[in-house]
């Protein structure tokens, strides 16, 4: 299994698309990259604590090799917004990954390279060190399953799963 560290917007819309990827294990909403010890969802929103919202995805590369887990990443979020997703702004928001050794940093790296042949424009994606990941409150675990109905789920969280849909329809789980 391995284990990456991603930030591209709001956790939740992250978290819907990842939840639908075969070979995908386990999604983990939190917070990464900034100062503070344990921080609360309120505390990062305030842009004081230098958190990204993030997701830890766990994953099996002989089900899903690890470029799909970043070219899905590349497709679900903007890369070329800095300190934010569409209306969703602040640093939180920051698109980021966050690798735990050489070898993620260079797959990471080589990510970031693809990607920029896909995107017009200089992309901003944050390429860091991982820190200290702390979960985000059980709320906001699998919060799109919990609340299919909500206006946000609907409005940004449906188009980026149903864009890795259309773009990785191999690696989607049957309904």
């Amino acid at each position: 299994m391995e284990t990456y560290v991603l930030a591209g917007g709001c956790f939740w819309c992250l978290d819907a698309v990842y939840r639908t990827l075969k070979g995908v294990t386990e999604v983990v909403s939190g917070y990464t990259g900034g100062t503070a010890v344990s921080p609360s969802y309120e505390e990062v929103c305030t842009g004081k604590t230098g958190h990204a919202e993030a997701v830890a995805v766990t994953f099996d590369p002989a089900v899903i090799p690890a470029d799909v887990i970043l070219d899905a990443f590349f497709t679900l979020h903007d890369p070329r917004q800095l300190n934010r997703q569409g209306n969703d702004l602040g640093t939180q928001y920051r698109s980021a990954m966050y690798f735990a050794d050489n070898k993620q940093r260079e797959v990471f790296e080589a990510a970031l390279e693809r990607a920029k042949g896909h995107w017009d424009g200089e992309l901003v994606t944050e390429l860091e060190p991982l820190g200290e990941f702390y979960p985000a409150e059980e709320y906001h675990q699998n919060f799109f399953a919990k609340n299919p109905g909500q206006g946000y789920c609907l409005a940004v969280a449906v188009p980026k799963v149903n864009k890795v849909r259309k773009g990785f329809a191999e690696y989607i789980l049957a309904s």
